[in-house]
């Protein structure tokens, strides 16, 4: 199949805006993303036994914007990455840069931080409960409005003078507990997201 001089403009100036798009990931993997892209506009053209630059257009355009399709691809490149994966570490690294292009894994990472950062606090003041027995723990007190607040003391400074303990040494065996189920819940939460984002292909 020959295609004329302005069809294969259009195809070369669609896949350079793709590939220019593409930074940040593997050059092999990017290189052979647009040769599979090129492939797949050939077939189209020649399904539509056309080779008009009007019919190149119309695959294009069917194809879509070249920088959300590259956006889709470093999605899928980046979150096949996610299998796997235990390390809170490494699922906040993943979900960071998921979030440097994407505003779904931007909630992603900010539920998975919410997350991890509770979990942290139940499990940093369960084993500060022995070192700071009178101040570290969950303690409940009422403001000057009345309303009712829970707030996880760390030892740092005593609780205010109206404040109530609420688990005592309990905060010991359950921080721990919560915290673990916590920090892994959120793991699989956010690992699910991304594999559940994660399209088969972007071709298809």
């Amino acid at each position: 199949m020959i295609l004329s001089n302005e069809a294969q403009k259009s195809v070369e100036e669609y896949l350079s805006t793709l590939r220019a798009r593409l930074r940040g990931v593997k050059e092999q993997d990017a290189q052979d993303f647009v040769e599979e892209l090129r492939s797949h506009i050939q077939d189209k053209i020649s399904t539509a036994g056309e080779m008009t630059p009007s019919a190149v257009e119309r695959v294009l355009t069917a194809l879509g914007n070249p920088e959300e399709l590259a956006s889709e691809f470093k999605t899928n490149t980046l979150l096949t990455k996610t299998e796997g994966i235990k390390s809170p570490a490494r699922v906040l690294s993943i979900l960071l840069h998921w979030a440097s292009f994407s505003v779904t894994g931007l909630f992603t990472l900010a539920g998975a931080i919410a997350g991890y950062f509770v979990g942290g606090v139940l499990f940093v003041c369960a084993l500060l409960k022995p070192f700071h027995p009178h101040t570290a723990g969950l303690w409940a007190f009422r403001d000057e409005t009345g309303d009712l607040n829970l707030s996880f003391r760390l030892g740092a400074a005593s609780p205010p003078a109206a404040a109530h303990e609420l688990l005592g040494w309990w905060i010991v065996p359950i921080g721990l507990l919560a915290a673990l189920v916590l920090v892994l819940a959120t793991s699989q939460l956010a690992l699910w997201s991304a594999r559940k984002f994660k399209r088969s292909n972007v071709l298809a």
